[in-house]
């Protein structure tokens, strides 16, 4: 399996308009942790998670095998970035106590990143994977913004987009289970604000390829009405789901 690089053309705008994670996620994971000396955040994209795990270990490194993602990518001092797939890191043997992929484990060889995982956490090490699908919107809106997800750009989105609708529940996971509390990412977004954050979606960036068309606009105008004062920010919510285990 090659690397399918949906990101690097957005790569900007994906640093700028991608939610961050709750402090709690982090701090949950670290509490499960022997150790705090390391961690890997894997597929770091522009390292929004690396920075959450950031003051809970003593180094982070975080990987992308995107050279653009990582050139883009900033985070603290004890945060190194580095270009590496997911499934050759780089990493010494047993030298990490988590491992990290926030909205990315869907993309990868998963057999050949749960062995690379496997050599570089230490013994009783942690990896969790997570990530988050399509947010709802209050009111009326959500029928219109389901359509556009499911219809609209619906056939654009990669095969691998079914692990995010699923929840990764199917997903093969050989590592001893840990049950996860439930977490959320909240924001308070304005309509423009919401509509940056969807132009750095894969399937709206193949449906303009395809179409020579952006369809942004015409969901702005079914949404506007409903919304109200576009500059007015509404309260957003993604529930998170994890898949967390011990080596």
């Amino acid at each position: 399996m090659t690397f399918q690089d949906h990101f690097s053309a957005v790569a900007a705008r994906y640093a700028e308009f991608r939610p961050t994670y709750p402090a709690e996620l982090f701090a949950w994971l670290a509490s499960l942790c022997k150790e705090h000396e390391a961690a890997w955040d894997c597929a770091t994209g522009s390292g929004q998670a690396a920075i959450g795990l950031a003051p809970h270990f003593t180094q982070v490194v975080a990987t992308d095998a995107s050279a653009e993602q990582i050139a883009h990518a900033d985070g603290p001092g004890n945060v190194i970035f580095r270009v590496a797939p997911a499934e050759a890191s780089g990493l010494q043997d047993r030298s990490v106590d988590l491992v990290t992929v926030a909205q990315a484990a869907h993309w990868f060889d998963l057999p050949k990143f749960f062995d690379e995982a496997r050599r570089v956490l230490k013994p009783g090490g942690v990896l969790a994977l997570w990530g988050y699908g399509r947010l709802d919107l209050p009111g009326e809106m959500d029928a219109i913004f389901q359509h556009f997800y499911s219809a609209t750009i619906g056939p654009w989105w990669p095969p691998e987009r079914q692990w995010i609708d699923d929840g990764y529940r199917s997903l093969a996971f050989p590592f001893e289970a840990i049950p996860a509390p439930a977490f959320r990412i909240e924001v308070q977004w304005d309509l423009p604000r919401l509509l940056d954050y969807l132009s750095t979606w894969s399937a709206v960036k193949r449906y303009r390829a395809a179409k020579n068309d952006d369809p942004l606009p015409a969901l702005r105008a079914e949404l506007q009405p409903l919304w109200g004062d576009a500059a007015t920010p509404l309260k957003l919510m993604w529930p998170l789901f994890l898949r967390v285990g011990r080596r």
